[in-house]
């Protein structure tokens, strides 16, 4: 392994319960050896497997493990503990501290820090791998991936289970490159804005009622999370998600594409500008401002629809606030070549990110996604990925294009 050299760099060090502890001990090891200062916070469980002492020693930095320590909080607390690093690495992750992270538990020193930080977070996972195949775990994983969370591992080997598959802890040297590739990550959009739109639009019926989709906002805050990275100041507008807000990233809550164009208007300027929301076409126009009642063998309601602002063709309009670089999204059943290419001319888009919606390819609401980049030169057909590694690909395609 070539040397890494992280002088002057601070990492903290959360070590999980779990067989794979001890690996931390190695890690510590080689982060010392590359100059980098290390602070290792230790959990209850992985307590159980490596010692505050060891970790003491090879970091030459007091070992933190509880929450309420009176001696702890008076040296520093732990709102200063989760933000004095450079970057917050969790290895070995636990099954159950993924859980608590995606869950934004703070109910140790552990969870607590995570819950708190401002820096980046790496994470190591390592467990069964009837545990990591869990939809849980994955659901969990998704999660953390869309507020930015990095991710190294696990890898695929024999565990001390008796078991083989994926859910082993990747090897000391491969989690201090994955350190080093991130505390010496360029950022490429430092000093530029970027607007994102995610989510679905809600358009009322009456007080009780709406018109809507079904897009969850993972593959829209994941961009977010991915622009912020690359050093984006980052405004994200979104419709009515369950997916979490992505960290470092402003976050303007709207309801219906009338408020969402408001406030896309309201963040301009921006050199970017990505339309990942799938807003409604239409709303009803003069929504009820009461429930409307079913009555006894009536007919149906009949709804008179209006189009909503088409914030994609508005905010591309040639004018002294149009974005440098505009990215739009079509959602396709079929024809989505023809369609894509149709969209990027009319609305006057640089990109559109095409992707097939039909309900059988589970895109639309689910954790992966497959686009089609549509360009001014051709398009671009993407593997199948999940929506986080998406995200990280366009981001990188964003900056080589406004940089």
């Amino acid at each position: 392994m070539a040397p890494v050299n992280l002088a002057g760099r601070r990492v903290l060090l959360i070590v999980s319960g779990g067989i794979a502890a001890f690996k931390a001990l190695e890690l510590v090891r080689l982060l010392r050896k590359s100059g980098c200062d290390v602070t290792c916070v230790l959990t209850k469980g992985g307590a159980q497997f490596v010692t505050p002492l060891s970790l003491q020693a090879l970091s030459e930095n007091h070992v933190y493990q509880d929450l309420f320590s009176l001696t702890d909080e008076s040296a520093m607390g732990h709102i200063q503990l989760s933000r004095s690093a450079d970057l917050v690495v969790v290895a070995p992750a636990s099954a159950n501290l993924l859980a608590r992270m995606a869950a934004g538990l703070a109910d140790d020193l552990a969870a607590t820090l995570l819950l708190a930080t401002d820096k980046r977070v790496l994470v190591a996972p390592a467990m069964n791998v009837r545990m990591w195949s869990h939809p849980a775990t994955m659901a969990n994983m998704a999660t953390l991936a869309a507020r930015g969370v990095s991710f190294v591992g696990p890898d695929v080997g024999a565990m001390a289970c008796n078991e083989f598959g994926a859910g082993r802890l990747s090897e000391p040297p491969a989690i201090l490159a994955a350190i080093a590739a991130l505390l010496s990550a360029p950022k490429p959009l430092a000093g530029k804005h970027a607007l994102v739109t995610s989510g679905p639009t809600h358009e009322p019926i009456d007080p009780v009622r709406y018109i809507a989709n079904r897009s969850s906002g993972r593959q829209g805050h994941a961009i977010a999370a991915a622009l912020a990275a690359l050093g984006a100041r980052v405004t994200l507008v979104s419709g009515p998600v369950t997916v979490s807000d992505p960290a470092g990233v402003k976050v303007v809550n709207i309801e219906t594409a009338a408020q969402m164009l408001a406030a896309c208007q309201a963040a301009l300027p921006a050199d970017i500008a990505v339309f990942a929301a799938a807003v409604a076409d239409w709303r009803v126009t003069g929504a009820a401002g009461q429930k409307m009642k079913k009555t006894p063998g009536g007919a149906p309601p009949v709804l008179d629809l209006t189009p909503n602002p088409d914030i994609l063709a508005t905010l591309a309009a040639a004018g002294p606030q149009r974005p440098a670089l505009v990215v739009g999204f079509a959602a396709e059943t079929h024809e989505l070549r023809r369609h894509a290419e149709d969209k990027r001319r009319r609305k006057n888009a640089d990109w559109i990110v095409a992707n097939d919606v039909n309900p059988a390819t589970g895109i639309m609401g689910g954790s992966e996604n497959e686009i089609h980049l549509v360009t001014a030169a051709g398009i671009e057909d993407w593997p199948r990925l999940a929506k986080d590694e998406v995200a990280t690909r366009l981001a990188a395609r964003i900056a080589q294009a406004v940089t």
